[in-house]
């Protein structure tokens, strides 16, 4: 017989079965879209997984459902995840590599740029990714058990990053002498916030605040208020 690779349905591959192969080892499957033969497929599956646990949550959430909205079959999406559980923590392993890249991976010139460039970058992903805060939300108030993994691959990382950041600022000059640890905990919620609350202040301001014109304003009010805030003098504005 040939590998489950040679096996289509509907022109996707097979996941092998439990008692199935004929005692042939089955070959391990793809996680990571880095590894998948097809990953344009993979990176489908992922952008429908996001949105499916962002609306339903892991609970809730049905591999039919995801598999419709990627526009494949059950089979193709088991054939690369190997369970539910697996595609969720794939899906939120991107986004927040993706957060990560664009909030702190580059290189910046100074304490102050390395501020303003978290603001950007976090607008910037968010803008991109409208379903982040919901899958963060989730995950937060229901401790699930990936938030054990969040927290320390990414929320510790970035919290120290930016509290070496407002401290190297601090001894710089370039910051006003502040607490690093309450000043990065503000800056967080200042950018975090809006976007959590984005179904709150549709109803208050009976408009949509994720329009590309009332995220851009309060980009704008959030680097006003750090500038004025935090920096000792006035910061080159973009």
């Amino acid at each position: 017989m040939g590998s489950r690779a040679d096996f289509e349905v509907s022109g996707a591959p097979q996941p092998a079965m439990a008692g199935q192969g004929h005692g042939k080892a089955t070959r391990r499957l793809p996680t990571r879209s880095s590894e998948a033969k097809r990953p344009a497929t993979v990176e489908r599956i992922l952008a429908a997984a996001e949105s499916v646990f962002a609306e339903r949550g892991l609970a809730g959430a049905r591999i039919d459902a995801i598999a419709r909205a990627a526009h494949v079959n059950k089979a193709l999406l088991y054939y690369y995840f190997r369970s539910k559980e697996e595609l969720h923590r794939a899906a939120l392993e991107a986004l927040f590599g993706q957060l990560r890249q664009g909030t702190g991976d580059q290189h910046f010139a100074s304490p102050s740029e390395q501020v303003i460039g978290y603001v950007e970058g976090y607008f910037d992903f968010v803008a991109a990714h409208p379903n982040y805060p919901r899958l963060v939300q989730r995950e937060v108030m229901g401790r699930g058990p990936g938030l054990s993994w969040i927290i320390h691959k990414y929320f510790r990382p970035l919290h120290r990053r930016l509290v070496a950041s407002v401290r190297a600022g601090i001894a710089a000059g370039e910051f006003r002498p502040v607490d690093a640890q309450q000043t990065v905990l503000t800056l967080i919620a200042m950018t975090a916030f809006y976007f959590a609350a984005a179904p709150v202040l549709a109803e208050l301001w009976q408009c949509d605040p994720l329009s590309q014109m009332r995220v851009t304003a309060r980009r704008r009010a959030v680097l006003d208020f750090v500038e004025h805030g935090l920096f000792q003098g006035r910061m080159r504005t973009r």
